[in-house]
């Protein structure tokens, strides 16, 4: 396991707790809200992270619309700058992904490529993160299509409307 998915699982872990106050909207870390984006902050160690979940979320199987059963839905930028981590993606499609599977992740047409480890999913390396959240800055939505262990397809739509403003506001608060 290289450094970075070492790095990335550590700091997933310690965001699971947030992703399930996110989930029933009761948090007391959240500290700020930006359009369609929230931003949380933990102090020890010292993590900030802006986090959305989809506007929709369509799921196939055999070319079928189909009704499954998904945990939290979540994408995910953070900081943490004890682990040198500044604007990682992450995004978590509330099933565990296809062995060997990546995510494909649309932003208004530009293409990139996430790995996937369990429920998890994320760029390749630092440079990679960068790209992405320009495009997000840019952009007006981002398509995450994936395929989860028991081959159906998600595709989740997430708006990036207050995305910048909460990509600044997390960046600041972990400075």
């Amino acid at each position: 396991m290289g450094i970075r998915k070492i790095a990335a699982v550590l700091a997933l872990a310690s965001l699971l707790p947030a992703a399930g106050a996110l989930a029933q909207e009761e948090s007391t870390n959240r500290v700020a809200a930006k359009t369609d984006w929230s931003v949380f902050v933990d102090e020890d160690p010292k993590e900030c992270w802006g986090v959305t979940a989809p506007k929709e979320t369509v799921n196939t199987r055999d070319g079928r619309v189909v009704a499954v059963r998904r945990g939290d839905i979540l994408l995910f930028v953070f900081f943490r700058p004890e682990a040198g981590v500044s604007g990682q993606v992450t995004f978590t499609g509330g099933y565990p992904f296809a062995d060997g599977s990546t995510v494909n992740m649309n932003i208004d047409g530009t293409e990139f490529e996430l790995f996937t480890e369990g429920e998890w999913a994320w760029p390749a390396s630092a440079a990679d993160d960068a790209k992405i959240v320009t495009a997000m800055k840019r952009g007006a939505s981002a398509i995450l299509t994936a395929r989860s262990s028991r081959g159906t397809t998600t595709k989740d739509t997430f708006s990036l409307l207050g995305f910048t403003a909460a990509m600044e506001e997390a960046e600041a608060r972990c400075q």
